[in-house]
Order: structure tokens, then sequence, then C-alpha cells
């Protein structure tokens, strides 16, 4: 999936995802990870969002956002309450999202200078397909 043009200076950021994985910068990542402007989380104990609990946000929290994207596969999905108060009681945006969804939004909110941290699962978690080879962003 093509996002931009340009490629950022100064953060991270989200060059290209597909089926099978999510390119950022020249690093290919097909299993669930964590993205901020600065630091590559490049393993989420996370298969689902049903997963997500407060044991494995922690590693979130640490990274002080002030926004987190979650992408949460290729399908829309949600927090239950009592995950969303998590975020709630530390003053942190929370947004979920489809993972292309959120792979914009992260290039977006990066490039105007924002905190913020996507947790992404790719819509395919397991192996790379050749014939379909990630889109530029």
């Amino acid at each position: 999936m093509d996002l931009s043009l340009e490629i950022p200076q100064g953060h991270l950021f989200v060059r290209s995802i597909n089926a099978d994985g999510i390119r950022v910068q020249d690093e290919y990542y097909t299993g669930p990870f964590v993205l901020s402007t600065q630091q590559i989380v490049p393993t989420w104990p996370v298969g689902t969002i049903s997963d997500i609990d407060e044991d494995k946000l922690q590693i979130i929290f640490e990274l002080q956002p002030e926004v987190v994207l979650i992408g949460c596969g290729k399908t829309q999905k949600f927090l239950p309450p009592a995950i969303q108060m998590l975020f709630l009681r530390r003053n942190i945006g929370v947004e979920v999202m489809t993972t292309d969804a959120a792979c914009r939004t992260f290039n977006v909110l990066a490039s105007e200078g924002r905190n913020v941290v996507a947790a992404l699962l790719p819509e395919s978690i397991g192996a790379k397909s050749a014939s379909n080879p990630p889109a530029q962003v």
C-alpha cells in the first residue's frame, strides 16, 4: 500500500504494508510489534486484540506516549472498556483501527512531531509472500 512518496527525516516511519507484514525503514516485520518515532520493539506477545491485557501494555506505557494507535489487523475491532480505562487513567489517548489505517495515521502524527506509539498486528501473521511484495508507503 502506497502511503507517501517522501522519506521522513529524524524519526522512524512505516514504508509499506501488505497482507504478510509491515516494513519500517528497511526492516520487515511479519509478527506483532510496537513502534514509536524513535524505537522499535520487534516482538509484542499479542496474537489478537483479545490478547491485550495490562501486562502486555507495559512496554507501550514505558514509552510514555501521548497517543497510542492499535492496528488490529484487517478487520476493525474494539478494546474492552476495562482495557480502555488503563489508557484513560494514564492520560494517554488510544485509537484502535485497522492496521493499514494505523500505519498511515502513525506516519502523519509522527511527521507532526507528536509523541505517538503504534502497536501493530500484521493483517496476516505468518510467512512472507514472494508474489505479493510490500507496496511502498
